[in-house]
Formats: C-alpha cells, structure tokens, sequence
C-alpha cells in the first residue's frame, strides 16, 4: 500500500546543507562540456553543409565564424573539448583503480581546469 507520510519525511541531502564537492563540480563540467562540444559538431556540420550548398550560404556561416563571436565560441569549445578529453581520461584512470582517494580526486580536478586552459591557449597561440 501506498505510504501515506510522505509529505512528514526529511529530504535528503537536503539542498540547504549539501556542499557541493569538487569533483562532483568537475564531473558536472564533464557532462556540461560534452553537450557543448556535441553542439559544436553541428556548427561543423552547417559550416560543411553550407560550403557544399551555396557561396551565399557558406559565406554567412563562414562569416560567422571568423568573427570576434565565432573567435569566442570556438575558443570555448575548444576549452570544452579539452576539459572533456581530460575527465573522460580521468575516469579511466578511476576505472583501473588508481587515484580514487579525495585529495588525489580533487587534484586531478583542479589539474584538468589548469590542464584544459593551457592546452586552449597553446592551440590559440599555435592557430
């Protein structure tokens, strides 16, 4: 039978005393990245479509692109995809068992913020 008390039980963890960790907040970016680089693949996709199509079309597109926004935009998808490359690899390292205590797993997480931003300013420089 259904539970009638359910309105009488305390949330748990309740949002008012749970402190985020560190690498639950990177393991959020991980996912947050991967849906941005999954929408950068259609902007690919449209600047390829667009080049196939029309010079009209692939101009906008292209124009676009290689604005100070486009210059925006693909400088954070390139971070994005940088930090996920780093947390997919992060968690393979945690599947083979290696690095899985908390000071370890909160290095690894500032590591990859650090890793990833580097990693964008060395293609930019070399780009």
């Amino acid at each position: 039978m259904a539970d009638v008390n359910r309105g009488n039980r305390p949330l748990s963890p309740h949002l008012t005393i749970y402190r985020p960790q560190l690498t639950s907040m990177s393991s959020i970016l991980v996912r947050i990245t991967g849906i941005a680089a999954f929408a950068m693949a259609f902007l690919v996709a449209w600047w390829l479509l667009a080049a196939a199509t029309s010079p009209s079309a692939f101009g906008f597109i292209d124009g676009l692109l290689r604005s100070w926004f486009g210059d925006l935009v693909l400088l954070g998808a390139t971070w994005a995809i940088y930090y996920h490359m780093l947390g997919r690899l992060r968690h393979v390292i945690w599947d083979f068992g290696y690095c899985l205590d908390v000071k370890t797993s909160e290095n690894m997480a500032v590591g990859m913020l650090i890793a990833a931003s580097g990693l964008t300013i060395v293609t930019a420089v070399a780009v």
